[in-house]
């Protein structure tokens, strides 16, 4: 069992009957609903719906026979499920770079627990470290967008496939990866200015949301909660 799964097992043991859960995207968060899905067929677990953050998650967990919902019919989520890019001390994350961090926050920030599930690569010191921040922007006059991004210090680009075109997202809209030569020197200021700004539809930094993050690492598992 690789470390992935190994992280996602130990968040399925947070997982109870009857609970609504909000299902992430990703590959590691892939291994949890593949683990979900078992526990549901089997009948280990009863009662559960989820709330899927994508297109592929939702056409996954159909697959397995798990039930799924919307926040329209089920608002209040007991539990909600996913990996991360970066991780720092404080549980401040990185998100979106298997493009779906609108839907993502959208269906995370109504969840009484928001569990997240990675290897122990994904710990950094300083968020941006490791890894580009998404931002998911309009297309209208994307490159304008693109253009203003690089003015808060950081190297952007058009996030595109292998032939150049640019990626859209499951709400029709592009990606932009920003790339911070020293990391992100103020994780709130930051989010305050593409929060705001006219043709950023939403950003990977989800702040102070995580409840907990089981972490898998050669040593074995730990699990770090609000330590900030």
């Amino acid at each position: 069992m690789n470390l992935k799964q190994q992280a996602a097992r130990q968040a399925l043991a947070y997982v109870q009957n009857d609970m609504v859960l909000g299902l992430g995207t990703g590959s590691t968060t892939e291994y949890f609903i593949d683990l979900l899905g078992t526990a549901v067929k089997r009948g280990d677990l009863r009662g559960i719906v989820a709330v899927p953050t994508s297109e592929a998650t939702a056409v996954r967990a159909n697959e397995l026979g798990i039930p799924l919902t919307t926040l329209q019919q089920s608002p209040d989520l007991d539990l909600a499920v996913d990996g991360a890019d970066e991780v720092d001390p404080c549980l401040n994350l990185i998100k979106g770079l298997g493009k779906a961090l609108l839907r993502e926050k959208v269906v995370e920030i109504h969840a009484r627990q928001f569990v997240v599930i990675v290897d122990d690569s994904k710990l950094v010191a300083r968020l941006g470290t490791r890894d580009a921040l998404p931002v998911e922007i309009v297309q209208f006059e994307a490159l304008t967008t693109i253009r203003w991004l690089q003015t808060l210090g950081c190297r952007a680009e058009l996030w595109s496939d292998e032939n150049e075109s640019p990626f859209i997202t499951d709400n029709g809209n592009y990606l932009a990866r920003c790339w911070f030569p020293r990391g992100i020197a103020d994780l709130q200021q930051l989010a305050i200015q593409l929060s705001t700004r006219p043709g950023v539809v939403e950003h990977g930094l989800f702040l102070s949301m995580a409840t907990r993050v089981i972490v898998a690492g050669t040593e074995g598992i730990k699990v770090i909660e609000s330590p900030c």
